[in-house]
């Protein structure tokens, strides 16, 4: 009569081996999610600073095409892209009697956050 093997292999992983592995998947899983947390949140970021800067670049070109924009500080409110952005700009003389200094600062227009700010020169018409 044949005994039988006492030590029979089995195939597959043991409990062991599996908690590990959950543990392992389940840290890299929170690792993965947290980063791509962080990316939505630069995206969003970035888009309303790019936004920003086009308002800024448009009124910029408004004040191009203006005859003679006025000396002084200016605040008003444009709407673009579903928003309210908050715009303060200041036109001053430049160091170049042909020039004025455009300073236009954009936030959003429920938060003091500045979001975009440049420093333009423009052709003074007058001279």
């Amino acid at each position: 009569m044949v005994k039988p093997c006492l030590a029979s292999r089995m195939d597959g992983f043991t409990l062991l081996e599996i908690m590990v592995a959950l543990a392992v998947f389940a840290t890299l899983a929170t690792a993965v999610l947290s980063a791509s947390q962080y990316v939505v949140k630069q995206s969003a970021v970035v888009e309303q600073r790019l936004l920003a800067a086009w308002v800024a670049d448009n009124q910029l070109n408004e004040l191009r095409l203006q005859s003679a924009p006025a000396n002084g500080q200016s605040q008003h409110t444009v709407h673009m892209a579903s928003r309210d952005w908050l715009l303060r700009q200041r036109v001053g003389d430049s160091s170049e009697p042909r020039l004025l200094t455009v300073d236009i600062e954009v936030s959003l227009a429920d938060r003091d956050q500045s979001l975009h700010q440049v420093t333009a020169w423009i052709a003074d018409r007058d001279e």
